[in-house]
């Protein structure tokens, strides 16, 4: 019988233990973190999002280029702009959401695993997690998809903690109340998915155990009420502010996208497994270990097993099932698929243990280095980021100056200029198209919506450009656009370029030169 000084000894050790996972994991995938552009368009866009709540002090309704932006809802722009605010306005600071998802994902799978399976399979399966390409690139990635993955990952493995606590009579109120609360949140950081995914998987779990009598206990009245305490109040304030908001958030984003066949990325239902196979390179081949007779025979008391089977397989299926998919999807079947892996590998470990260990620290030697070279490998491919030329920009750029885009949304410009005004956008904002394609046009006309002034002042036709350019109160002009920009501003071929980067070109132009352009001569420069 173990002494009360020999439990608590036992248990700072397993503290300590989980604290040196945690901080590791976080010096891991952060040590690359910064050493690339953003990508666009996702990160630009999300990161610009973040940057304008953080310098307009709109901490409610997100804002792309100055128009309310409802793809989303906002934790992922509430982290990243409380970031922004505290370590400054740099790439690694515009990722920390990504990366504190991805390190408490990866610190919860240890506890859970080291709780109910031992410190060997644990180890190991966060070990496997961290090393995976797809795992480590997204944790760098600034957008939703890491994040809505580690809480949706979070509130399984709570749950799974309550259900496992509850069949041994242990206290589970705590661990029920963090599902719930993760749950919450991951509502708050993609929408419904973040509730209906973690439920079906311990619904289905729960089912499979024949434990179907802990149910009721399982929908904890407390935690029904927890979680639209938390998840509701910023989805009912923007109904009421906007009223459409329900229509476009709620039944265009999550039902019709979800079942419509007329969005991008098109891609046959099986497109997840070969993702799945490719991305977690080179781990994915051990998977083939999960299917032999050694390791479903093998002694599963906790059910750990058959939990990352049904989450894997909840997963893939859910997000087969649309045409429209990307690869960032996945990311919450990746915790079980490296867990499966861990756990037969440590089977492995325990019948051979000298073969087992020259096999997984070869594949781990290739995995350590092929995860940062992927990401050093993409920083050096990326030719399309504003962040050249800005970066020249911005020492001479001003908070009061006017930035202006010709024909496209360039998502990181403002970010890596600091501009603190929305964009002039120069197009044919009355083409026909527009709505049928997603692309920039469709998410600024669709943001418009919302706010007919705001659209009215940033989305401009060449003819009402003309009378921005030419009021008595004009500022100095950032042009930003390709080469063709002259099509749409004939006037831009006798102005020397401020700088070129690739194909892109930006102009600069001062209040005294806007008053000599053709366009606004006779016209009053002083009121």
């Amino acid at each position: 019988m173990s002494t009360p000084g020999a439990r608590l000894f036992a248990r700072l050790v397993d503290t300590r233990s989980a604290l040196l996972v945690i901080v590791a994991t976080a010096v891991w995938l952060a040590a690359t973190a910064g050493v690339r552009p953003l990508m666009l368009p996702d990160e630009g866009r999300y990161v610009g999002i973040a940057w304008e709540m953080l310098t307009s002090g709109d901490w409610l309704v997100p804002r792309l280029d100055g128009l309310p932006f409802f793809h989303k809802p906002p934790l992922f722009y509430w982290l990243t702009s409380l970031s922004l605010g505290l370590f400054g306005s740099h790439q690694l600071a515009a990722r920390m959401a990504s990366l504190l998802a991805a390190t408490l994902a990866a610190g919860g799978m240890y506890l859970f695993a080291r709780r109910y399976r031992g410190s060997q399979v644990a180890t190991i399966a966060v070990v496997v997690l961290l090393t995976q390409p797809i795992f480590y690139a997204a944790a760098q990635f600034a957008n939703l998809d890491m994040l809505v993955a580690g809480l949706i990952s979070l509130a399984i493995l709570s749950g799974a903690d309550a259900l496992l606590r509850l069949e041994k009579g242990s206290p589970y109120h705590a661990a029920l109340a963090r599902a719930y609360g993760f749950a919450a949140l991951g509502i708050l950081a993609k929408g419904l998915i973040g509730i209906v995914l973690p439920a079906g998987v311990l619904l289905l779990w729960l089912l499979w155990r024949r434990s179907w009598r802990f149910l009721p206990t399982m929908l904890w009245p407390s935690g029904c009420l927890l979680l639209p305490l938390i998840a509701l109040p910023w989805f009912f304030w923007m109904q009421h502010l906007y009223p459409g908001f329900f229509d476009y958030f709620v039944v265009y984003h999550h039902f019709q996208r979800f079942s419509e066949t007329g969005f991008n990325n098109q891609v046959a239902f099986w497109f997840y497994i070969p993702v799945i196979l490719l991305c977690a390179l080179p781990w994915s081949p051990w998977f083939a270990r999960v299917f032999t007779k050694t390791c479903w025979t093998d002694k599963d008391a906790s059910g750990l097993r058959s939990l990352m089977a049904i989450w894997l397989g909840v997963i893939v299926v859910f997000f087969s099932l649309p045409s429209s998919k990307l690869v960032g999807y996945i990311l919450p079947a990746i915790p079980p698929f490296a867990y499966l892996i861990a756990e037969s590998l440590s089977i492995w470990f325990d019948r051979n243990r000298a073969q087992a260990q020259r096999w997984y620290a070869g594949t781990l030697a290739v995995a350590v280095v092929a995860c940062p070279a992927l990401v050093v490998g993409v920083a050096l491919a990326d030719k399309v980021s504003a962040k050249p030329l800005a970066a020249t920009a911005a020492v001479i750029f001003e908070p009061q100056d006017q930035l202006l885009m010709v024909d496209e949304y360039q998502y990181d410009l403002p970010f890596y200029l600091q501009s603190r005004r929305p964009a002039w956008v120069v197009s044919d904002w009355n083409n026909p198209e527009i709505p049928r394609r997603d692309n920039w046009r469709k998410e600024l006309a669709d943001a418009g919506k919302f706010e007919s002034a705001s659209r009215q002042a940033v989305l401009l036709s060449s003819a009402q450009l003309g009378e921005q350019l030419c009021r008595p109160d004009a500022r100095v002009l950032w042009i930003w656009g390709r080469a063709q920009a002259t099509a749409f501003l004939p006037w831009l071929t006798e102005q020397p370029p401020f700088g070129t980067s690739g194909k892109h070109v930006l102009w600069r132009l001062t209040p005294e030169t806007l008053s000599r352009l053709p366009l606004c001569s006779g016209k009053p420069r002083n009121g």
